[in-house]
């Protein structure tokens, strides 16, 4: 009887306050009204509705039909859905994307490319494009594993015949990358003497380079003049609207990118968010260089922005960074002493904090700091978090939560899957154990970590998460989870891991109208197809940032 009693006072108090909004909405007029769909709210009891109003960059109102209907005036912008299925605006809790914007369009991206023969199309499309001598490339994004009709690396002949008069640079994430041999040639390869140049019987360069040679190699590859900034910044954007994402946490903000879009919001053409970290370096210079860096932290000021730019967090990373592809990995004493100098600091400055964490070892090293650190500064109200957490344990799990610490997932088996078979063994179908934190109560939210080691399309996200399969098909994980699990995890899960939790993440009355407008329905679509879902119409504060329509 007293649990009937509750849902009839819950379900009262909620009738009430859409009622409070429907009121308020018709008093003031609306802007836009969406109805005739299937709306998954992703509130607090993942309601469906069939309708929603917008005023200005709001929701002001979810409902039936004929309550949404009656809000529109004369000059309401009306859009029939055809019995569509909406979410709400995809978030991505962690990426490098102002790092992209400068070389977005000039990139040939492969990422949700599962053919070989239409990659290497997509090289000779590129060449054509760019014309002769011009360099066609891209820095990661995708892996030879995922081409479900030939998973075997790229061959210099092949990249010849696809683009005999360009060299050719395609980096397989942090792996390796291969060139064809005009690539070769331009970049010297054949009289380098370097281990992690791959040479065939005779002693020439097969093509392939591996880590660690790859960022001094990327880096010698000619860069766009900076008058093509805006092309490639606007391309970008462009892309991840057409893909469904509205808002991410940015690792790396440099100034020029920020200001460039900065400029964009101020002017009304910016139709995405970019919640950024902010760093003050890994300490180095020894004493002095670790002092400046903790006065550096006192300094930092979050906040001061707005809806679209703002710095929310110090991140990814305090001196220390482990690598993904390492089966293991070890700390010197000192350096966790450095590390916790600095960590102290961004505690003793009440800062936000999400540190880079992929390997088992990592985690047991920075939580013995973070533990001492929480005994004189408690980081509980701090939103101290992990990124990456392909390998954590449930032990690591427990003690975050005792610390009041979150867990942003990354969801980069989709490309890395099957390397990650060939590094770490059969513990790599755990990896990350989505099942096991989903299950372990701790918050957590999704992210990709592109552009380089990831893809960056939520739908290809979600559908692994569902299905534990990598682009191509491959089974590489087997601990997937619910649709309405891992869709909670892109939306209303990562608007807290972006410090926007009142503003984004659900389509509830006075959040921002951020949503996508999808090609069939996630809920009911046999899983397989989820990472094939196409946005049809996506809306960033209210206004269209796509329209297939439109295309």
């Amino acid at each position: 009887m007293q649990r009937s009693t509750l849902k009839i006072l819950v379900a009262g108090m909620v009738l009430a306050v859409a009622t409070v909004a429907l009121v308020h909405a018709q008093q003031a007029g609306v802007d836009t009204v969406l109805t005739n769909g299937k709306i998954i709210t992703v509130d607090n009891t993942f309601s469906i509705a069939q309708a929603v109003a917008i005023r200005g960059d709001r929701f002001v109102a979810v409902g039936t039909n004929q309550d949404i209907t009656r809000l529109a005036g004369a000059n309401t912008r009306r859009i029939d859905l055809g019995r569509k299925a909406v979410i709400p605006g995809l978030i991505d809790a962690h990426a490098h994307l102002m790092r992209a914007a400068e070389t977005w369009a000039i990139e040939v991206r492969l990422d949700g490319v599962d053919s070989r023969k239409q990659a290497l199309d997509m090289v000779r499309a590129k060449a054509a494009a760019l014309g002769p001598g011009q360099w066609v490339y891209n820095l990661g994004g995708w892996s030879y594993d995922q081409f479900a009709d030939n998973r075997a690396p790229l061959t210099r002949d092949e990249l010849d015949q696809a683009a005999p008069n360009n060299p050719v640079y395609l980096q397989f994430t942090r792996c390796c990358a291969f060139f064809n041999s005009r690539g070769i040639e331009a970049m010297g390869l054949a009289g380098m003497n370097q281990p992690w140049i791959e040479r065939d019987a005779s002693g020439k360069p097969t093509g392939r380079i591996n880590d660690p040679g790859l960022a001094q190699i990327a880096n010698k590859i000619p860069r766009p003049a900076k008058e093509t900034f805006r092309t490639n910044a606007l391309a970008l954007l462009g892309d991840l609207n057409r893909a469904g994402v509205t808002t991410a946490g940015i690792s790396g903000c440099p100034r020029e990118a920020t200001e460039f879009f900065r400029d964009l919001g101020h002017k009304g053409e910016l139709h995405f968010r970019f919640m950024c970290m902010v760093s003050a370096g890994g300490g180095g210079g020894g004493q002095e260089g670790l002092q400046r860096a903790v006065e550096q932290i006192g300094q930092i000021k979050l906040f001061q922005g707005d809806n679209y730019i703002d710095d929310v967090m110090y991140g990814e990373s305090i001196a220390l960074s482990d690598n993904m592809l390492q089966p293991h990995t070890s700390y010197m004493p000192e350096q966790l002493a450095n590390w916790r100098t600095l960590a102290t600091a961004v505690a003793k400055a009440g800062l936000p904090l999400q540190q880079h964490a992929t390997i088992s070892e990592t985690f047991p090293a920075f939580l013995d700091q973070i533990e001492a650190i929480n005994k004189e500064h408690p980081i509980r109200n701090l939103r101290w978090a992990f990124a990456h957490m392909d390998q954590v344990s449930a032990n690591d799990l427990e003690r975050m939560k005792k610390l009041g610490m979150y867990a942003a997932v990354r969801a980069i088996p989709p490309v890395m899957g099957a390397i990650f078979n060939r590094a770490h063994g059969e513990r790599s179908k755990d990896m990350p154990p989505l099942r096991m934190i989903q299950d372990s109560g701790i918050m957590w939210g999704f992210h990709t970590d592109t552009t380089e080691v990831n893809q960056y399309r939520p739908f290809t996200t979600l559908g692994f998460a569902v299905t534990g399969k990598m682009i191509g098909g491959t089974v590489v994980n087997r601990q997937t989870i619910s649709r309405e699990e891992a869709l909670i995890a892109h939306t209303r899960s990562n608007s807290f891991f972006v410090f926007r939790e009142n503003d984004l993440g659900s389509i509830q009355p006075g959040k921002l109208a951020d949503l996508v407008v999808m090609d069939r329905d996630y809920l009911t679509i046999p899983a397989n197809q989820i990472k094939d879902i196409k946005p049809v119409l996506t809306m960033v504060g209210g206004k269209i940032a796509y329209d297939a329509a439109a295309q």
